[in-house]
């Protein structure tokens, strides 16, 4: 099972991602700015999905087609 970044490129456990536009948190307050880099994702058994881990919020998943590949 392939997972992608907006751009094509391939993406693996523990990369680092970086957000390509600002996302709302659902059940919170925050908002991730575009240009955030999330350090060491973890993929999930959806393809367009990945979980990572943010300092103000634990337990996030992103959508792969915010993301690209820092």
């Amino acid at each position: 099972m392939d997972v992608r970044d907006s751009n094509g490129t391939l993406l693996q456990e523990g990369d680092n991602v970086t957000l390509i536009k600002d996302l709302k948190v659902k059940g919170t307050s925050e908002t991730l700015k575009r240009g955030t880099v999330i350090k060491g994702i973890h993929l999930t058994d959806n393809p367009d999905e990945v979980d990572c881990r943010h300092a103000k919020i634990k337990g996030l998943v992103l959508r792969t087609e915010f993301l690209k590949k820092a």
